[in-house]
């Protein structure tokens, strides 16, 4: 046991130190790169079973969607055009309308065909970091994928509750709390908001400018772990609170950039890399033998890029095709909240072993295929 957790801890700091390297060697993305080398690490047999790896995992993937609500500016998310709140409104309802109806169209599992929809924007944060949030296209999918981030957890949660519950009353009861824990979170940060306006040295006080304590980071993990007790104590997706975890931050503390810089590196350098290789560990790639597997995961890949493509032609009038299809790809990628439905799917009996393997799949494809994309096309934007 001493042995193979040792084999465990050296394998896992080679890899989050050694990716970056392969990632550059082979000229494609570093999440996709991890999640590779997770699952073929765990081939071989260097990763195995680990409560200890899991829960780091979870605490990793749970940090990826504190650091996408960092990402959020709820005042350019107000002051943005109507026009293009409308027009990211439309874009997520005509995917939600392709997915369904090529979904039907191809008879996939209802639970894929609810999966397909889903929208995450924690690997939009990492193409931030990658390509600059001052990017026009990155800019627009951050309104789109906020919106549909907040919907597409809502219905995780639901879906959560409805696989454990059942359609009854304690369903009900559930979104009850996930409706009064939305509106309580609006009041207090209108509260805050106003508290702010009064008393502005209040937040130098609890972020001070000059402070050797890090302080800042101190109050960031301190509300990351109160409101992910707070989604424990209400048994609603833990998702949702690290995510309003991070809005908060960028809403109130949204001056000191430091502040952003300093909860991505220990994110990006650490935290988020072990979620992406246990999800590749996830993986076991002696299923890639089995029939069906490979040309159900290229469908549903193939399927939720079409959707979303198909969508984006309401954005084209904003910033140009090539912005919307950027938008498109950057929203192709819902790789945590796929993973959550395809785990949840199959531990309650609901997804069958190959649905959940071709859903594992399709998620890993489309980071490949869709960051492939955006690179090439900025690769060729940055030529002209």
């Amino acid at each position: 046991m001493i042995h193979t957790n040792i084999t465990l801890i050296l394998t896992l700091s080679l890899l989050i130190w050694g990716s970056p390297f392969v990632a550059k060697l082979i000229r494609i993305p570093i999440p996709p790169v991890e999640i590779i080398l997770g699952s073929l690490f765990a081939y071989i047999g260097f990763i195995g079973h680990n409560p200890y790896f899991d829960l780091i995992a979870e605490v990793g993937f749970l940090y990826l969607m504190f650091l996408a609500g960092m990402e959020v500016d709820l005042k350019k998310l107000r002051k943005s055009p109507i026009d293009i709140i409308q027009k990211s409104i439309l874009f997520l309802s005509l995917m939600v309308f392709f997915s369904i109806v090529s979904g039907m169209l191809f008879d996939l599992h209802i639970i894929t065909i609810i999966s397909m929809p889903l929208i995450s924007i924690g690997l939009l944060a990492s193409l931030s970091k990658t390509y600059g949030k001052e990017q026009t296209w990155i800019h627009l999918a951050f309104i789109a994928g906020i919106l549909g981030e907040i919907i597409s957890i809502a219905a995780l949660t639901i879906f959560d509750a409805a696989s454990t519950t059942g359609f009854g009353i304690a369903l009900f009861i559930k979104i009850g709390y996930l409706l009064l824990f939305i509106f309580a979170v609006y009041l207090l940060y209108r509260l805050l908001h106003l508290l702010f306006w009064w008393f502005p040295e209040l937040k130098r006080t609890l972020v001070p400018k000059f402070d050797v304590s890090d302080q800042d980071i101190r109050l960031s993990m301190a509300l990351f772990f109160i409101l992910i007790a707070v989604m424990l104590s209400l048994e609603l997706e833990l998702a949702l609170g690290a995510f309003i975890a991070g809005i908060a931050i960028s809403a109130f503390f949204h001056h000191e950039k430091k502040l952003e810089e300093k909860m991505s590196s220990l994110g990006f350098g650490f935290l988020v890399p072990l979620f992406f290789i246990h999800v590749g560990a996830s993986f076991d790639l002696s299923a890639l033998m089995k029939e069906g597997i490979i040309s159900g995961a290229l469908l549903i890949t193939s399927l939720m890029l079409l959707s979303r493509i198909l969508a984006a032609v309401v954005l084209k009038g904003i910033s140009g095709s090539r912005d919307a299809l950027l938008i498109a790809l950057s929203l192709s990628m819902p790789l945590t909240l796929l993973v959550a439905v395809a785990t949840i799917g199959y531990e309650t009996k609901l997804l069958d072993i190959l649905s959940y393997y071709q859903l594992i799949l399709a998620s890993i494809f489309e980071i490949l295929i869709a960051m492939t994309i955006i690179k090439i096309l900025q690769s060729k934007r940055e030529k002209h």
